[in-house]
């Protein structure tokens, strides 16, 4: 992956939805909108960035007394993940975005989704809010990029795998085709034994109905959302990756806010962040169910099951990810989520 020339790709890209302002400082007066796009459908009940998104937006609207106004772009109408990514970089807008959007200017975040990392919610929530690796990559993501980093978002708590045969060990995954979201997960699969194919969300359900792949991985949520109960008989509940997506805002455009405005900001990042997050994990068993209720069969692996996947598959994450990145970044998100996990007990 030559994230390098991808970036320089996505630099040439005109932003859709956002005015470009490179050459003339950034100036919010009262009643500037600012646009603010995400992915997946505008349901609350849904998609918990949607969620996310709906309360940040209402407690920036209410403490600035309207002078700031947040605009929601849901469904990714302001283009796809690199798109938007470069509206971000380049114009006042603000951005949610997920590991596809990350990698092509920041792909030591991948370090952060290391198979199997965390033990609980409460290991990271610890690791996104307060570790040294987050507070240096949103040091070295405003330096690269112009982007502030203003929270980590829950986006449907821990992934679990879906397929058309029951996966109860690793040995289950032998010969088997899954779909991936990206090379990470492509090197994953093959360390359990079975084949990953890129494909993008759009046509994950139809690939699955025409057998393309039998599998797939993904929080309850997204697994709701995209209907794929109608097309997969088997859940299994491995908590194999902390399911998270990135808020985004464009430097000049938060440095050009008043003292008072930003700390309104960054407030409301984090109290809704802290308001989905109770959502999203309060409704985890209420997912599980209604897809048992649609016909999926549900399983959760025993510790020593864990222990096995994860043999296999964090070194395989982690000898991929040291062709992709510095390997100061892998140790020191290794190092905070152990200590997070310690924290957590």
């Amino acid at each position: 992956m030559n994230h390098l020339g991808i970036r320089s790709k996505v630099l040439q890209q005109i932003a859709i939805g956002c005015i470009i302002a490179l050459a003339t400082p950034m100036v919010v007066l009262a009643g500037t909108t600012i646009k603010m796009s995400y992915n997946g459908p505008p349901r609350i009940e849904d998609n918990a960035v949607h969620a996310f998104a709906t309360t940040f937006k209402e407690q920036v609207e209410q403490e600035t007394a309207g002078s700031i106004t947040i605009e929601l772009f849901p469904n990714s109408q302001l283009g796809n993940e690199e798109q938007r990514m470069e509206q971000v970089m380049t114009g006042p807008c603000i951005n949610i975005a997920s590991f596809g959007g990350m990698e092509t200017v920041f792909p030591e975040m991948f370090a952060t989704n290391v198979p199997f990392m965390f033990n609980s919610y409460k290991a990271a929530h610890t690791f996104f809010d307060t570790s040294s690796f987050i507070e240096k990559a949103r040091k070295e993501l405003r330096s690269r990029t112009g982007i502030e980093l203003l929270a980590v978002v829950e986006e449907g708590g821990f992934i679990a795998f879906t397929s058309k045969t029951p996966i109860k060990t690793h040995e289950d995954f032998e010969g088997l085709k899954f779909r991936a979201m990206d090379a990470s997960q492509v090197s994953m699969y093959k360390a359990f034994g079975a084949s990953g194919t890129p494909i993008p969300w759009t046509e994950v359900y139809l690939a699955l109905k025409m057998g393309v792949v039998d599998g797939q991985m993904n929080p309850p949520t997204y697994i709701i959302i995209g209907s794929l109960f109608e097309v997969q008989k088997y859940l299994t509940l491995a908590n194999v990756q902390y399911s998270d997506q990135f808020l985004l805002i464009n430097g000049s455009l938060i440095d050009s806010l008043s003292e008072k405005d930003q700390e309104i900001v960054r407030r409301a990042a984090y109290e809704a962040n802290v308001k989905t997050r109770e959502f999203v994990e309060s409704q985890v068993g209420d997912r599980v169910a209604f897809l048992v209720e649609k016909g999926m069969i549900a399983y959760t692996p025993n510790a020593e099951e864990i222990t096995e996947f994860k043999k296999l598959a964090s070194p395989s994450y982690i000898n991929w990810l040291k062709k992709e990145v510095d390997q100061s970044w892998i140790d020191l998100a290794l190092i905070d989520a152990l200590k997070a996990n310690e924290g957590a007990k």
